[in-house]
């Protein structure tokens, strides 16, 4: 009888080689690493669109492997992952729920942390807002890293949100809908993508053609927090700090093109 684990174990080393030769051979996909990563260390992304289908999250795994990362990485998911059913895909992708436990125990772990603090906001961008970061106020992250003692490694990816047009973020249909409430969802975009043509949320959710677009992914230096500053000004400036890297980056891009 097969070993389940054994077998996760294989997979898992097969799509360390197929995504970062896929994101490279499709996408073009460019990594620039401005300074070491010291480990273990808490690594906060931008969302490009979507979920455990978001071009970014598969960038973050040709990140680590180009890092030659040691310790493993724990990436915190949004918990409407497990809510539609694909707990188990995110746990395959050493996903765990986003909660103060799960970042505790993978700290414990003496694992690196990945977090998306933009979640479903940042993720849900309208195209006019593609090259945007959006946090969305929260500084949770920067709490995690402060109470921990780690220092945050920002990373950023151009060119997502080029791999299929989103209408708008649906946050005013979402919000109607009670599923801020519910499912703890500010956004419901509205895309056109290939297959599932016009549609609301579900792009997001299930995987979709993208657009040939160039990716370009920068690993900013480790930053720490200052003597007495604030976890939302620590939080606040980590942000900034993307977005003017994401400013460089896309800084004469051409849709698609790069």
């Amino acid at each position: 009888m097969t070993d389940p684990s054994s077998t996760a174990s294989a997979l898992k080393s097969v799509m360390r080689v197929a995504v970062p030769n896929y994101l490279r051979w499709y996408h073009r996909h460019e990594i620039h690493i401005d300074a070491e990563i010291p480990e273990p260390a808490l690594l906060v992304a931008n969302h490009g669109f979507g979920g455990l289908v978001d071009l970014n999250v598969l960038a973050m795994i040709a990140v680590r492997e180009k890092a030659a990362l040691r310790r493993p990485t724990t990436a915190l998911v949004h918990q409407v992952a497990w809510t539609v059913g694909a707990g188990r895909i995110a746990e395959f992708l050493d996903g765990r729920p986003a909660s103060q436990e799960s970042a505790d125990a993978a700290f414990a772990a003496g694992h690196n942390v990945l977090v998306f603090p933009g979640g479903d906001v940042d993720a849900g961008k309208s195209w006019w807002d593609r090259n945007q970061v959006h946090f969305d106020a929260r500084c949770g992250f920067a709490r995690l890293a402060m109470s921990h003692g780690v220092p945050v490694v920002p990373v950023v990816t151009a060119g997502a949100g080029d791999s299929l047009f989103v209408v708008s973020d649906g946050r005013r249909l979402a919000q109607q809908l009670g599923l801020p409430r519910r499912l703890r969802m500010k956004a419901l975009p509205i895309s056109v993508t290939i297959p599932w043509g016009l549609n609301i949320g579900v792009a997001g959710m299930l995987p979709y053609v993208a657009l040939p677009t160039k990716l370009v992914t920068a690993v900013l230096p480790p930053m720490t927090p200052h003597a007495g500053e604030t976890a939302e000004d620590f939080a606040a400036r980590i942000e900034a700090a993307m977005q003017a890297r994401l400013d460089t980056l896309v800084a004469n891009r051409k849709p698609i093109i790069g």
